[in-house]
C-alpha cells in the first residue's frame, strides 16, 4: 500500500497542537506575569535575589546545579580569505540538562516598555512564512511564550551522524518524507531596560522534570543591565567565566595546543555542583 505523504503545513498544525497539549501539561499553576521584578525571578542586579551558586557570563549569572552542563555559542568577529572565523565574540550561553538544552541571551530594551510582544511576533513570522512551520502564542510560567514546529530536514548526512540508537527510533514514514517536525519553545521576560530570552529545545518540551530543572535555571538568573547607554535589542555583552578559562586551559594542555579556537566544541563545564 502507497504511503500517503500530508503537507508540511498539514501535519504541522496536527503536530503542533499534540507539542502545545503537551507543553501546556507541565506549566505550574501560580503563573507570573511576563516581567522581572516580582515575587519570583529571573531578577534585576538591583533585585533582593535568592543567594545561590551562579557562573558569572558578565551581563548575566546563571545558576549552577547537579547534572547541569554548560557552554558557550560564539559569532565571528573577523574571518581570513577563505570565509573561516579567526575572531569571535560570545553571544549565547546554553544550559544542557539531560537531553534538553536552553539558550539564554539578554538585550537592551527601553526604559519604559518592553520588547518581548514585538519579538514574538516578529519571531512567529520568520517561522511560519521564511522556514516553513508553525507558531502560535502559549501561556507559560513566565506569561505569554511562543511554541514552535520547525521542519528539520532528513538528509543522509544528518542521519549518518545520528546515534544508531537514536536513528532507529525514527519511523521509515519519516525518514522517506525527508524531514522532521522539531518543536522549540520560546520564552522571554521584560526587566528594567534589558530583556532575556530562553530557546528550549529537546526532551524538556514534554518532560515534565527536565522542562522543570530548566525552568528553575531560567527563573533564577540575575541580569546586569550596566549603566552604559544602548539601543533597543542590542546583544549584552557576555564574557567567559575563570571556570571556562580553567577548563580551556586544560583542554590546551592535553591537546598540546597554545591556542584557544572558540569555534569548536568547548570549553564545556559539565557536572558543576
Amino acid at each position: 500500500m502507497p504511503i500517503r505523504r500530508r503537507r508540511q503545513d498539514e501535519e504541522s498544525d496536527s503536530t503542533l497542537e499534540q507539542a502545545g497539549e503537551q507543553a501546556d501539561a507541565v506549566e505550574t499553576d501560580d503563573a507570573p506575569a511576563g516581567e522581572a521584578g516580582g515575587a519570583a525571578g529571573p531578577w534585576d542586579s538591583g533585585d533582593s535575589y535568592p543567594e545561590l551558586e551562579r557562573l558569572d557570563f558578565g551581563s548575566i549569572q546563571v545558576p549552577v546545579g547537579p547534572g547541569l552542563g554548560f557552554q558557550v555559542n560564539f559569532e565571528a568577529t573577523e574571518v581570513d580569505a577563505e570565509g573561516n572565523p579567526l575572531n569571535g565574540r560570545p553571544v549565547s550561553v546554553l544550559v544542557q540538562h539531560a537531553e534538553s538544552v536552553l539558550q539564554v541571551q539578554a538585550f537592551a530594551a527601553p526604559k519604559r516598555s518592553g520588547i518581548w510582544d514585538d519579538i514574538r511576533r516578529e519571531t512567529a513570522t520568520e517561522i511560519t512564512e521564511q522556514a516553513g512551520g508553525q507558531a502560535e502564542d502559549r501561556e507559560g510560567p513566565f506569561g505569554t511564550e511562543l511554541l514552535a514546529m520547525l521542519p528539520a530536514q532528513l538528509t543522509e548526512e544528518v542521519l549518518n551522524e545520528m546515534p544508531p540508537e537514536v536513528r532507529e527510533q525514527i519511523p521509515q514514514e519519516v525518514i522517506e518524507q525527508g524531514y522532521a517536525w522539531q518543536p522549540i519553545r520560546f520564552i522571554g521576560v521584560d526587566g528594567p531596560r534589558w530583556f532575556l530570552q530562553g530557546v528550549v529545545q529537546g526532551a524538556a518540551i514534554e518532560d515534565e522534570e527536565q522542562w522543570q530543572v530548566l525552568e528553575d535555571v531560567f527563573r533564577n538568573i540575575v541580569v546586569l543591565r550596566g549603566e552604559q547607554p544602548m539601543p533597543p535589542r542590542e546583544l549584552l555583552p557576555l564574557t567567559l567565566p575563570k571556570e571556562f578559562s580553567e577548563a580551556a586551559g586544560e583542554q590546551q594542555e592535553e591537546g598540546g595546543s597554545d591556542t584557544f579556537d572558540p569555534f569548536e566544541r568547548g570549553p564545556e563545564i559539565t557536572e558543576v555542583r
